[in-house]
């Protein structure tokens, strides 16, 4: 551990110069995890803050901290004046993330945001399978996907955040919270990280980026081409382009299309619970929350949409995928 500790101080050291800290102007970032309504609130916040142009996810702290400061900051608009953010759920499980956020930005305030942690891990994998990023059943993925499972470790990475820039400035958001009340939801969040209130519009009531009814692709291969070349692209700033193509009917084609995903063993979920259980738990104490829904319901319905299930008889149709 103390090597790694050094090696990764090291690596700080080396990025850090002093023209690029502290980034003052980085009022929040929202670390997720993946597919707890990320999408829905990068949405719902697109007028009401700075966030990165057509890009919701930088992967800055995480993938991409090589590139430099100057690649982070051109995603912003500086001439906005509005509270400066970000919303990445990948955040959440780095094992860098909070350092070099705290290191750049000591003042940030943090956002984790959680949901039944069996649902989400479900709707995560179908994600990855829509993506053609994962094949097999969902039983051969939580085997061989680390991801899945360390995403769900809901308590161990809330308190290591916590740790990194104080329980004051770290908020814990839940996923059913959003469902039934999305304008409390957000009156919240908005208070926590600086923006002043507003009145969500109807058309930020609809679900966003939802796994419901996704499929397998018509071709693995392809639908990872598209994926490596959308990530390219963004890594070049011409996000604008995968954002057009995300709303063409070509998405459709090399994204889904093929067999449905088939939902998980009532034996496979029973064994989910159990494995998180204590998660759950430690997560109740603090967020002092009774989440006991999480930890026995083997047998609920899966709500895999990013966002509101059903508010307003709000239109679904035609958002988009990704996390």
């Amino acid at each position: 551990m103390h090597v790694e500790a050094t090696q990764e101080n090291n690596e700080l050291s080396a990025s850090f110069h002093p023209e690029t800290a502290p980034l003052d102007q980085l009022t929040f970032v929202a670390v997720g995890p993946p597919r707890t309504g990320t999408t829905w609130l990068h949405e719902a916040l697109a007028d009401q803050a700075n966030l990165p142009q057509f890009n919701k996810e930088t992967r800055f702290f995480d993938t991409n901290y090589d590139r430099g400061f100057q690649w982070y900051a051109a995603h912003f608009d500086r001439s906005k004046q509005l509270p400066m953010g970000e919303i990445c759920p990948t955040y959440f499980i780095s094992s860098l993330a909070p350092q070099r956020i705290s290191r750049l930005a000591p003042r940030t305030k943090i956002l984790c945001t959680f949901r039944d942690p069996v649902a989400r891990i479900f709707s995560l994998y179908k994600i990855k399978q829509k993506y053609g990023l994962k094949s097999g059943t969902f039983e051969q993925a939580l085997a061989c996907d680390p991801e899945l499972l360390e995403s769900g470790r809901y308590a161990f990475h809330f308190a290591r955040w916590r740790r990194a820039f104080g329980p004051e400035n770290v908020l814990g958001m839940v996923y059913e919270d959003l469902t039934s009340d999305p304008q409390a939801y957000l009156d919240r969040i908005a208070t926590f990280v600086g923006i002043p209130p507003f009145r969500l519009e109807r058309r930020r009531l609809e679900r966003a980026n939802s796994s419901e009814g996704a499929t397998r692709p018509r071709s693995p291969s392809l639908a990872r081409m598209s994926v490596a070349v959308a990530e390219w692209l963004k890594a070049r700033h011409r996000g604008h382009l995968v954002a057009s193509f995300k709303r063409s009917k070509m998405n459709g084609l090399l994204l889904g299309g093929g067999h449905p995903v088939s939902k998980p063993s009532p034996a496979t979920v029973h064994e989910l619970r159990k494995m998180l259980c204590s998660e759950v738990e430690m997560l109740e104490d603090l967020l002092d929350r009774d989440l006991s829904a999480w930890k026995g319901r083997g047998d609920r319905e899966d709500q895999s949409a990013d966002g509101p299930p059903h508010v307003l008889g709000a239109n679904t149709a035609g958002t988009g995928a990704a996390r």
